[in-house]
């Protein structure tokens, strides 16, 4: 008599190539924030995060997003995001008011000053990612991380409504 097939609902355990893949994946989500919070602290007092809500604002042809939106593009909560742009409003880049379409919500604005910080600090960011990234790669494995990445999106998010690339800042 042969042995029980394995049930349905078990484990469909990684391989080796697979666990290393996911390892390596694993130490780049872990890792890259804070070499990416790093220069930008040194060089811009900003955190990544906050570049990024500084980013997609400068991105808009208002500069303006609901707090929602941006909460969504930033993949932040909105609490979170709240307090970030509490903090941002605090230094004079960006401004909180009324959404004029529906009172209930909140539109996040650049202002003049937060559009000179993020022009200010974007260069040094560049810089930084193409260091980490772009130099460590030759074109072929670029587009093959980029085909990768976008096959991995679609999995987390199917709809495609939290996609930046649509609002993709330089950098």
């Amino acid at each position: 008599m042969s042995a029980d097939p394995a049930p349905l609902d078990a484990p469909r355990w990684l391989s080796a190539d697979e666990n290393e893949t996911w390892l390596q994946f694993s130490e780049i989500m872990i890792r890259m924030p804070s070499a990416l919070d790093a220069q930008l602290q040194r060089d811009a007092g900003l955190s990544f995060y906050e570049y990024m809500v500084l980013a997609m604002l400068s991105e808009q042809s208002d500069r303006t997003l609901g707090m929602g939106q941006l909460a969504k593009l930033t993949s932040g909560s909105l609490s979170r995001l709240s307090h970030v742009v509490k903090r941002l409003e605090k230094q004079g880049f960006v401004t909180r008011e009324p959404s004029p379409h529906d009172r209930r919500h909140t539109n996040a604005i650049l202002t003049d000053t937060g559009l000179a910080k993020i022009v200010e600090a974007a260069p040094g960011h560049v810089a930084n990612v193409r260091r980490l990234v772009f130099d460590a790669l030759d074109p072929d494995q670029s587009a093959h991380l980029r085909e990768a990445c976008s096959v991995i999106k679609t999995q987390i998010d199917p709809s495609g409504e939290c996609d930046i690339s649509a609002n993709a800042p330089r950098g």
